[in-house]
C-alpha cells in the first residue's frame, strides 16, 4: 500500500505539474514526489529507494544512465565513507564512552541538559569547521548518552539540527554562505565582513538554539540519560591513539581554514584528509580497524547523497530550479517582509528534496534578477534565501548533518519529518524577521 501511494502521489503532482511547468519538468517534480513519499513512509528500504533515480531518470527521459550514475561516486561521497570509518573506530574503541562521561559532568545530567549541550556544541564548531565534519565526530557520542530510543531519536536530530543552524554563524560555516560571497563579488556588491557577517546571524542562532532542543525535548524530558561515573577509567592504549589521530585531524581542519583576508589556510582538499584520516585505521602499527569494520559503513546513506546530486542535476539540466524560481516574480509586488517570508519559504522547502549548496548555485542568479542588481533589497533577498538554504530540517536528503544521523539506524525518517517541518516553518520566520528588522539597516 505504501508503494501505491506513493505512485498515487506522483501521479497527481505530475498532472497539476503539466498545465505549469513543461512535461519533462512535471515528469521530474512527479518523480521526485514518488521518492520523497517513499523515503518519509519507509515504503521500500532507504538504500533501494535511493537507488531508484538510476532507473527512474533515464527512463522518464530526464537525464541519460551515463550521466546519472556518476552522481554516485562524487568527490564528497568519499569525506562521508572516512568520516564513517573514524565513527566506527570511536564505538570499537569506547572512546566515544569517555567522552559522553566527560560531557555529562560538564552539562546538567538531565535529558534536557544533554540535548541542549548536543545542540550548543554542534552549533558551535559548525561554526568555524565543516557541518559535515562535526557531525561525523558528535556521532557515536550521541549514540551513547541514552539507551531509551526515544531521547537518543532527538539526542541525534540535535546535533544534526545544532550543525545546521551553527553553520551560518560565520561566512565559512557552510558552503551556500560562500557561494553567495563569491557571487557578491561577481555582481560588483560589497557582502558583509567576517565580523559583520557573525554580528548578522546571531539574532537568527541564537533562539534557534532555545528553542530548538525545547521542542526536541517535549515528552522525554524525564527519560534517564547516561550514568555518571563517580570515577573515569583512564584511555586505553587504542583510545589513546584513536583520540590522537582525531586531534590531528581537528588542528589540520583548523589551520587548513581561510579567514580571508588575515589568513589563506593550508590550500588541502577537505575530502581528502577525513579519507586519510580513515585509511589511518587500518595502517600497521595503528591498527584500529580491520576490513570487516567495514561493513558497518551504512552504505545506504553514500546511496543516499549519490540521489540527492542527481536530483540536483535533474533540477539543473531540465531548468526546473530556475522555473520554480521564476514562479516568485510576484514577490516584487509584496511588502518587504512578506517579500523576504515568502523567498525563505520557498528557498527553504525545495532545498529539502536537494543539495542546499546545489540549490543556492541555482537560486542566487534569478533570486538577483526579481528587483535588479542595482537595487538595494536585491542584497536582503540574496542573503536571505542563502541562510535559508542551510535551514532544511525535514529530510535526509536536505542536509549533510540530516543524512549522518540517520546513518545511525535509529531515527524513522517520518519522525525527522515532523520535527523539521516545525523547526521549519520556525527558522523561516526567524530569517524573515532578521532581514527586516536588522540586517537592512546593516547592509
Amino acid at each position: 500500500m505504501k508503494i501505491v501511494f506513493a505512485f498515487f502521489l506522483g501521479f497527481v503532482v505530475y498532472f497539476v505539474a503539466d498545465s505549469l511547468f513543461t512535461p519533462l519538468q512535471a515528469q521530474l517534480l512527479g518523480a521526485v514526489t514518488f521518492l520523497v513519499v517513499l523515503w518519509t513512509n519507509n515504503g521500500l528500504p532507504l538504500g533501494v529507494v535511493s537507488l531508484l533515480p538510476i532507473l527512474l531518470f533515464p527512463a522518464l527521459g530526464i537525464v541519460p544512465l551515463n550521466e546519472v550514475t556518476p552522481n554516485y561516486a562524487k568527490s564528497i561521497i568519499f569525506l562521508f565513507i572516512g568520516g564513517f570509518m573514524l565513527a566506527i573506530a570511536m564505538q570499537k574503541t569506547g572512546l566515544h564512552e569517555q567522552i559522553s562521561s566527560r560531557l555529562l559532568r560538564v552539562f546538567p545530567n538531565s535529558a534536557r541538559g544533554v540535548v541542549y549541550a548536543m545542540a550548543v556544541v554542534s552549533a558551535l564548531l559548525s561554526s568555524i569547521l565543516s557541518n559535515t565534519t562535526i557531525t561525523m565526530m558528535l556521532l557515536p557520542v550521541a549514540l551513547f548518552l541514552s539507551e531509551e530510543r526515544r531521547l537518543k531519536t532527538r539526542i541525534l536530530l540535535a546535533v544534526a539540527y545544532g550543525a545546521s543552524i551553527g553553520g551560518i554563524l560565520t561566512p565559512i560555516g557552510t558552503p551556500p554562505n560562500l557561494l553567495l560571497l563569491g557571487f557578491l563579488d561577481q555582481m560588483g556588491l560589497q557582502g558583509p565582513t567576517f565580523g559583520e557577517w557573525t554580528v548578522m546571524m546571531l539574532p537568527i542562532a541564537v533562539p534557534m538554539l532555545l528553542i530548538m532542543p525545547w521542542i526536541l525535548t517535549i515528552g522525554v524530558a524525564k527519560e534517564p540519560v547516561g550514568k555518571r561515573d563517580e570515577k573515569i577509567p583512564p584511555l586505553s592504549p587504542s583510545q589513546k591513539k584513536l583520540a590522537i589521530i582525531l586531534m590531528g585531524l581537528t588542528l589540520l581542519l583548523l589551520l587548513n581554514t581561510p579567514f580571508k583576508p588575515w589568513y589563506p589556510g593550508l590550500g588541502l582538499n577537505e575530502k581528502g584528509l577525513l579519507l586519510a584520516a580513515g585509511l589511518l585505521l587500518f595502517l600497521p602499527g595503528v591498527n584500529l580497524l580491520d576490513w570487516e569494520d567495514s561493513r558497518s559503513i551504512p552504505w545506504e546513506i553514500i546511496f543516499l547523497f549519490g540521489a540527492g546530486f542527481s536530483i540536483a542535476q535533474a533540477f539543473g539540466s531540465t531548468h526546473l530550479a530556475e522555473a520554480l524560481a521564476h514562479k516568485l516574480t510576484f514577490v516584487t509586488h509584496l511588502p518587504l517582509f512578506a517579500a523576504l517570508l515568502v523567498v525563505a519559504l520557498f528557498i527553504s522547502f525545495s532545498t529539502e528534496i536537494t543539495s542546499n549548496t546545489a540549490l543556492t548555485a541555482i537560486a542566487l542568479p534569478v533570486m538577483a534578477q526579481l528587483y535588479g542588481p542595482d537595487n538595494p533589497v536585491t542584497l536582503l533577498i540574496l542573503m536571505t534565501a542563502t541562510v535559508a538554504a542551510s535551514y532544511a530540517f525535514m529530510l535526509p536528503i536536505a542536509t549533510p548533518p540530516n543524512a549522518i544521523v540517520v546513518s545511525a539506524r535509529v531515527i524513522k525518517i517520518s519522525t525527522m519529518a515532523m520535527y523539521g517541518f516545525i523547526i521549519d516553518l520556525i527558522g523561516v520566520v526567524a530569517v524573515a524577521l532578521s532581514a527586516y528588522l536588522v540586517w537592512r539597516w546593516m547592509v
